[in-house]
């Protein structure tokens, strides 16, 4: 089994030693986000890996060094773009986030980071020319650390459209879901980029823009998991099926352990975000001490 750790919240960045806690003890509980019981996730005996998502995971360090004892390969998923404040209101500065994923790269190996730079978001402030600058930046900034880059296109939820919308008029910018053919064009564009620094670009459940230099993306992805632990000198083979979360999706089966609504972030793109009132209080309702990250 897989654990990811999580698309659903920033535990590495936020809640460090509440994962802490519950790795010692070998197991969390997990609220079930569409109803119905809470179920036990195990964190230590049948675990294969853990994929641990974040933008910042400098919190997070002793935690990795922890679970590399155990012999648990690991990868950590980094999301780092660099939007203006305006989109990311509490989001750790870009250099100070790649100095840490080089430092995690030279101590776990090449294969246990995976750069994400999504979702894109076309803005009045974040417009193509922007992307185009700013990921050939990043790019730059993390050839060498990384081999891979996962990029998606932002998926305007309800909550999503909702939350940009008031984020526009507080800012003053206007944000659109482009058409396929600018969004291709783009991509191409990033793929070029990444190749020139060693990265092979992957898009995240969006199948009808692969094509040319962009594959599909697997962002828990046992062959990678496998590769870290062959690294450490701890080879292990994991027997998981492909099941994704939606439509395109080429994840390995896992089980996440985060909960909605708990990322301080403050990113207004966020499909894990409905609201940022219910987030701050739910935040201050975390115990580290606790068997779940929230409370039901």
């Amino acid at each position: 089994m897989i654990v990811s750790a999580s698309y659903r919240t920033d535990i590495p960045a936020f809640y460090g030693p509440w994962f802490r806690n519950r790795f010692r003890a070998g197991f969390a509980k997990v609220v079930n986000p569409y109803g119905g019981p809470p179920s036990v996730v195990p964190l230590r005996d049948g675990v294969d890996g853990f994929v641990f998502w974040t933008r910042n995971p400098s919190p997070f360090l002793d935690c990795l060094r922890e679970v590399r004892e155990s012999g648990i390969p690991f990868v950590v998923s980094a999301t780092v773009t660099g939007y203006p404040r305006a989109l990311e209101t509490s989001v750790v500065e870009p250099d100070r986030v790649v100095a840490c994923l080089r430092a995690i790269a030279g101590e776990f190996g090449p294969h246990a980071v995976v750069w994400r730079y999504d979702p894109i978001l076309l803005t009045g402030v974040t417009p193509a020319e922007f992307h185009l600058s700013r990921f050939a930046e990043l790019a730059a900034a993390l050839a060498g650390v990384v081999d891979e880059c996962v990029v998606s296109f932002a998926t305007l939820y309800r909550k999503t459209e909702r939350n940009l919308a008031a984020a526009a008029r507080t800012y003053g910018f206007h944000w659109s879901d482009p058409p396929a053919g600018d969004k291709r064009h783009l991509l191409a564009a990033l793929a070029e980029h990444a190749g020139r620094h060693g990265m092979r670009l992957t898009l995240c459940s969006q199948e009808g823009l692969i094509g040319g230099a962009v594959a599909g993306a697997a962002c828990i992805d046992a062959r990678r998991l496998e590769e870290v632990a062959a690294g450490w000198g701890r080879p292990r083979l994991i027997a998981a099926r492909v099941k994704g979360n939606r439509p395109g999706c080429l994840c390995h089966e896992s089980r996440d352990i985060g909960a909605y609504d708990s990322c301080p972030h403050g990113c207004v793109y966020c499909y894990a975000v409905g609201s940022r009132t219910a987030t701050k209080r739910r935040y201050g309702e975390h115990d580290p001490e606790g068997e779940f990250l929230i409370p039901p």
